[in-house]
């Protein structure tokens, strides 16, 4: 991506984890934005990380909810380096729905800001 947050819709999507503290542990969200449009297209809460739970189900979503199950083609889903985006169920799940990975390098926010913004809002505007 290359820091380059600018698409058409259905051409970029940007995905993160994020978490909330409650009094009993901390529950997990994940989002899927589409770059175009800045709508959240998918997402999911659990109260694991693991990747069936959490941003599969965000993915399903997106895919189910912005019609790019049909269309998906050309669409690139960037993400950063965690665990879950790069696990091979996610990976395949990405393939098997046409659509192409890419990821940010490591340890750094800014190759995934628009997704770590969306976070920001999420905690600052609903948390």
């Amino acid at each position: 991506m290359k820091r380059d947050f600018t698409a058409a819709p259905h051409q970029l999507w940007v995905s993160d984890i994020t978490y909330v503290r409650l009094m009993s542990g901390f529950c997990y969200v994940a989002f899927i934005t589409d770059v175009c449009t800045r709508k959240i297209i998918g997402w999911a809460v659990a109260s694991t990380l693991h990747t069936d739970r959490l941003p599969l189900l965000a993915l399903e979503h997106a895919l189910l909810t912005s019609g790019a199950r049909r269309t998906s083609s050309g669409l690139t889903h960037h993400s950063d380096r965690g665990v879950q985006y790069v696990s091979l169920a996610y990976t395949d799940a990405l393939v098997a729905a046409g659509v192409t990975a890419s990821v940010g390098t490591v340890g750094d926010s800014y190759d995934n800001a628009l997704a770590e913004s969306i976070n920001s809002l999420y905690k600052t505007e609903i948390i």
